[in-house]
């Protein structure tokens, strides 16, 4: 296909933002933008619009917000802007083949996993809580399954020892970016062949709960490790001492010093909260008591006196 491409772009959070630049940034046009509807968000329930529509107002561009996708109106909508190609990004919602096919070259996914593993709605904080050591992008036409569609492309990235779903989620978003607009320019040339994947090698990544980071201090400190970070920063990791409940974030393993039961806080100061787990001790370098906001644990000791011998339940 000659010319530059008819674009809209579908996705509603942070991890969708760096795609939607890219392609602004580049050679093709995005005619539209679909996001989420604004949501009330904070303690004061204020609507705010998600970020990709951020992006797309400050660049004036159209945004579709429906409630539902699976309307002849909003179809009819999408049809008036005669795209080439959907682009797909964390949108949030599973598409209806009526959508999928709107565009003669269809519609892609930037998806933050290498594919088949690691299909569904929390791909990069399974890959973390799981102990993974490479996660990565893929790229893929969509069809009417969970993330089942054919791959196009795919680039690889390490997972570091501190890494977050935060911090590891920022970093394949702008991987992402780099790919999709590789991805782009293979389909409009004709250069791009499409990959089935295997399904007997898919895995799953289900949409996390806050039931999900009540800590059990009796697994191993690896674990642990890889569930704290996997948390952060939703719903993250969480505990209670005295029947108050406190979040822990950035934990390091290190080295047991006696025995104490899991749960037991060995140590508190400057360097962080030292607690005892099924194996080794893991040292929480950030805390944050309930109704406060996330501190270092040194500040956090000046008003709350965590103590060596108190148990977190």
């Amino acid at each position: 296909m000659s010319g530059p491409l008819r674009l809209i772009f579908m996705g509603t959070p942070d991890f969708a933002v760096p795609s939607l630049q890219a392609l602004l940034a580049g050679p093709d046009t995005v005619v539209a933008v679909v996001c989420q509807p604004d949501r009330p968000r904070g303690r004061g329930k204020k609507l705010e619009s998600p970020p990709v529509k951020q992006v797309a107002l400050a660049h004036d561009l159209p945004v579709l917000q429906p409630d539902s996708v699976k309307t002849a109106d909003f179809l009819t909508e999408l049809a008036q802007f005669k795209p080439n190609l959907l682009v797909v990004v964390a949108y949030g919602r599973i598409l209806p083949e009526a959508v999928l096919t709107l565009a003669p070259l269809g519609a892609i996914n930037v998806h933050g996993s290498l594919l088949p593993k690691y299909r569904g709605a929390a791909p990069i904080q399974w890959a973390i809580l799981n102990g993974d050591q490479e996660t990565g992008v893929t790229i893929m036409q969509l069809d009417a399954g969970m993330d089942t569609g054919p791959m196009l492309l795919r680039a690889m990235e390490p997972i570091h020892e501190d890494d977050t779903a935060g911090s590891l989620a920022r970093r394949l978003a702008g991987l992402g970016a780099e790919t999709l607009l590789k991805a782009v320019d293979g389909l409009k040339s004709g250069t791009l062949a499409a990959e089935p994947q295997d399904h007997d090698q898919a895995s799953h990544a289900p949409m996390l709960n806050k039931a999900q980071g009540h800590v059990d201090w009796s697994l191993p400190a690896a674990r642990l490790h890889c569930l704290i970070r996997g948390l952060d920063p939703w719903p993250s990791a969480y505990g209670f001492i005295n029947g108050i409940r406190f979040r822990f974030f950035a934990p390091k393993r290190v080295a047991k010093a006696g025995e104490a039961a899991p749960g037991t806080i060995c140590r508190a100061d400057q360097d962080g909260l030292f607690v005892a787990t099924g194996d080794d001790m893991l040292c929480l370098r950030e805390i944050q008591p309930e109704g406060k906001k996330r501190m270092p644990v040194a500040a956090c000791l000046h008003g709350n006196p965590l103590q060596p011998g108190m148990v977190i339940s």
